[in-house]
């Protein structure tokens, strides 16, 4: 990276941190720290909200995982609007008439204390977990590109967010996260711009070299209930999923409640429904049209330069070279051999094109087996060694071709999206545990003052879990199905709760805590043995697929322990 660079990624980080803290210093209540003085507009929650989602791993993992899979996981997003419309039917409404500060104070009011204090520690360790991941996702980037150690980086990025975030809340989050929004949109629309400006053939030809290596396919009507991205499961299991996330998850809930109005954050939610898959489509897009630039372009064998660098300098080093050269001289085949097919494509000759896509996969399929054993060699020079790459595709790509200044806005755009994000989890679990456990259940009637400071302690404390957790967010395989997968786990049980809260009337609190017990119990043991069935596992389902088995099961298990167990809990709405 180039001085310049360098300015403008610190530059962009200090300016947003600074703004954040100057506008928001010494709140004076718990209410103006955990609701903001509820002084947002509509489009400020949107954008908060989008901010929220949009974490580092959006824009590190997306891109990596269109280079590699297509387009196919925007059909996780389709049934978002639909969520959006719901929540704000059904939850939001709720959430203004009781003026609750979390969303779970609303679950003891129609149950128990042990119902609210059960959804809240659910929430609090999915979310505390997830926190860990957003600060390691960007982590991992610059850690590779000053050579810095990785638990150091971790610190460092927790840290700047720790400071604005304790110091003004809810409101600081907010007015924070307009700023990046604008940076990272802005950021990620230039670097689309560039990547097709810098392809040496025509976008129609892109579009054609992707659509004939299925880089296009946005629709895949067929069941599976294995496959994790379908238009089935977007529109089934992710809504459970988003209605969990946005109506009960309290790093979004108190995006909204810090409207000025309920309209005004009914329509801050249908912005984020209506607005997230064109910025989802955005980002995938960019990944396919890298890929494309890489069929062009000799792309690294593996995009991990510290991995490479390392096999580079060892005992390996020969072995590695002679693959490289191997590589070289396919890719060298490859990329003849897309040109033909343009020709063909272009005079309308459907065999000869077909015969030339055959000849690329074959190509293709010898690449993947060179990469796989590069792996190997970084594997034996180092047991320990990462070689999953998926995630560093895009700033590798950035780094070696986008011109100077241009690099150091997209490392401010994966860094303003770790903030935005991290600071909102923090945020939420700050308040969660204030509100949901040390008020409510360890020191009853102390004064406002000290429940702000309370507050501000606990968010402190949730921002050192998420460091130390991020030190081992590596073991799992992509960072943005991390992410949902933790989430699964843990939201479908928490939605059933709500659920049944609004429309099962008759349940009590005794009857849906047993029954949130079990059902969490049974998506644990559907996950711990979920896997492919050739390997001895029972059944191969999508995770996904984990929300609904948690939601209905709550709501099955709920309905029928009141019918056998006797009454207890209140009953109000």
């Amino acid at each position: 990276m180039s001085t310049l660079d360098w300015v403008v990624l610190f530059g962009t980080l200090a300016l947003i941190a600074t703004y954040g803290v100057y506008k928001t210093y010494g709140s004076k209540s718990l209410d103006s720290y955990l609701r903001g003085k509820n002084s947002m507009n509509w489009w400020s929650i949107g954008l908060s909200i989008m901010a929220t989602q949009a974490s580092a791993i959006t824009f590190l993992s997306t891109p990596g995982q269109a280079y590699e899979d297509g387009m196919r996981f925007i059909q996780f997003y389709f049934g978002l609007p639909l969520a959006m419309i719901i929540i704000s039917v059904v939850f939001i409404p709720i959430y203004y008439k009781l003026k609750v500060y979390t969303a779970y104070e609303f679950l003891e009011n129609r149950f128990d204390l042990k119902t609210r204090t059960l959804a809240a520690l659910l929430f609090i360790l999915q979310r505390g977990l997830a926190a860990g991941i957003t600060i390691y996702a960007p982590a991992i980037i610059l850690s590779t590109l000053l050579g810095w150690n990785l638990t150091f980086t971790n610190i460092l990025i927790g840290s700047v967010v720790i400071l604005y975030t304790v110091s003004g809340g809810t409101e600081a989050v907010s007015i924070t996260q307009k700023q990046q929004m604008a940076v990272m949109m802005g950021g990620m629309i230039l670097a689309g711009i560039i990547v097709i400006q810098l392809l040496p053939i025509s976008f129609q030809e892109a579009m054609h070299v992707a659509g004939k290596m299925d880089k296009l396919n946005m629709i895949n009507l067929e069941f599976d209930i294995s496959d994790r991205y379908n238009v089935w499961s977007g529109m089934t299991a992710a809504v459970f999923l988003f209605l969990s996330y946005f109506g009960t998850d309290q790093s979004q809930v108190q995006r909204y409640l810090s409207g000025q109005t309920l309209s005004q954050s009914r329509m801050g939610l249908i912005m984020n429904g209506f607005l997230k898959i064109p910025m989802q489509f955005i980002i995938l897009f960019i990944g396919v049209m890298v890929f494309v630039f890489y069929q062009f372009f000799l792309p690294p064998v593996v995009f991990n330069k510290v991995q490479t660098d390392k096999l580079r300098e060892s005992e390996y080093a020969g072995e590695f070279e002679g693959l490289e050269a191997e590589y070289a001289e396919n890719f060298k085949l490859s990329r003849s051999s897309y040109l033909e097919m343009l020709d063909a494509i272009e005079q309308e000759d459907k065999g000869k094109e077909n015969e030339i896509r055959e000849k690329i996969s074959v190509l293709k399929s010898e690449q993947q087996e060179i990469r796989a054993e590069v792996k190997e060699l970084i594997v034996t020079n180092d047991p320990v060694a990462e070689t999953r790459d998926t995630d560093y595709v895009f700033m590798r790509f950035v780094m070696d071709n986008l011109p100077k200044g241009v690099i150091g806005l997209l490392f401010a755009v994966i860094f303003s999206a770790a903030m935005s994000s991290t600071a909102s989890e923090l945020n939420a679990l700050g308040s969660t545990t204030t509100v949901d456990l040390y008020k409510r259940s360890i020191k009853k009637g102390a004064t406002d003052k000290h429940y702000l400071t309370s507050s501000k302690l606990f968010t402190a404390f949730w921002g050192l879990g998420a460091i130390l957790f991020a030190t081992y967010a590596s073991l799992f395989e992509n960072l943005i199905q991390a992410v949902n997968l933790l989430g699964s786990l843990f939201y479908g049980t928490i939605l059933g709760i709500f659920l049944v809260a609004f429309f099962m009337k008759w349940v009590k609190g005794h009857a849906v805590f047993i029954a949130a017990l079990f059902s969490q119990a049974l998506v644990l043991f559907v996950h711990f043995n979920n896997g492919d069935v050739m390997d001895g596992n029972l059944w191969d389902i999508g995770f996904l697929w984990y929300n609904p088995i948690g939601c209905l099961s709550v709501m099955l298990f709920a309905g029928l322990l009141q019918l056998v167990i006797p009454s207890k809990g209140t009953s109000q709405s």
